[in-house]
């Protein structure tokens, strides 16, 4: 049994990066399974700090991407929306080349709030960083 709120494609969830920050540093959904969403990010000029290593915002930007969007496809998008209203990250390990690869999963998901964890592995299936996010759910502007 699916989490979403209609049949989403990773087609539908690479038209949301379109002409925003996750088109300008390369984010790319590569899976969407029955309660979790899948992504990657390359590590790479747009996504390092100057000593070379991948920023850890940009691993933020990856987990918050995760989160937020899961979030949004869990709720009817004419009534509701997804607004994150904390977010932690944990970085465990550094990076320096390829790519990482971001994993979501909902903790729980409420009418009024959800909230997120999401795993961020290397090229070597090492974990990099964890991360959790609070979302609230409110009603659409009318």
């Amino acid at each position: 049994m699916s989490i979403w709120f209609k049949n989403y494609t990773v087609e539908d969830l690479s038209k949301m990066c379109k002409n925003n920050m996750l088109e300008h540093i390369g984010i790319e959904f590569t899976e969407i399974g029955s309660d979790y969403l899948q992504a990657k990010m390359p590590v790479d000029n747009r996504t390092k700090q100057p000593a070379g290593l991948l920023h850890g915002g940009a691993s933020v930007t990856l987990a918050e991407t995760l989160g937020s969007v899961g979030a949004y496809l869990c709720v009817d998008p004419q009534k509701y929306t997804s607004v994150g209203i904390e977010i932690n990250a944990n970085h465990l390990r550094s990076v320096t080349e390829g790519f990482v690869y971001g994993k979501a999963k909902p903790v729980h998901i409420g009418r009024k709030s959800q909230v997120w964890e999401i795993k961020i592995h290397d090229d070597r299936n090492k974990l990099i960083c964890i991360s959790r996010i609070t979302l609230a759910v409110v009603d659409k502007p009318l």
